[in-house]
């Protein structure tokens, strides 16, 4: 059985991309917003909750940059959808995550970064994001949908 998710590729007006961190097995780790999609809904009505719980931001979805799959004895079949988004409206604030109790939450910031920024980052998900961001975004900007499947490992 798969399980899916969903990340949120969000820039502000400077061309920063918004990402959070999170504390998962003893470090912090930067990527961008996202969670579970959860029973009933699809990717994009996850990455619109997904946003506007971490961030407290309203989005809009334009695009999916990437597909990642994993499969694995250890976590099972999982997928994660990474969209392209745009802020439409509320107020960034760190948010949190309604499964967890207050004193197990795994966000600790929420911040736009530039490339450089990301760049200096020790733990960013996945690996290849601030490498291959970028060209993505410029060719979403100049009105070319872009769509690319990965899987685990790549």
């Amino acid at each position: 059985m798969w399980v899916g998710g969903v990340r949120v590729v969000l820039q502000n007006e400077e061309g920063k991309i918004l990402m959070v961190k999170q504390h998962h097995e003893n470090r912090d780790i930067w990527m961008v917003p996202g969670g579970g999609i959860e029973e009933g809904e699809n990717s994009i009505e996850a990455a619109v909750r997904e946003s506007k719980e971490e961030t407290g931001l309203d989005v809009e979805i334009h695009g999916v940059a990437w597909h990642i799959e994993e499969v694995s004895p250890e976590r099972g079949q999982r997928f994660v959808n990474y969209m392209i988004g745009k802020i439409v409206g509320g107020e960034l604030a760190l948010g949190s995550d309604p499964e967890l109790e207050e004193g197990k939450q795994v966000l600790r910031e929420v911040k736009f970064l530039s490339r450089d920024e990301i760049g200096q980052l020790e733990h960013v998900y996945p690996k290849f994001f601030n490498d291959e961001i970028w060209g993505i975004l410029e060719e979403e900007h100049n009105g070319m949908t872009y769509y690319k499947l990965r899987y685990k490992g790549e």
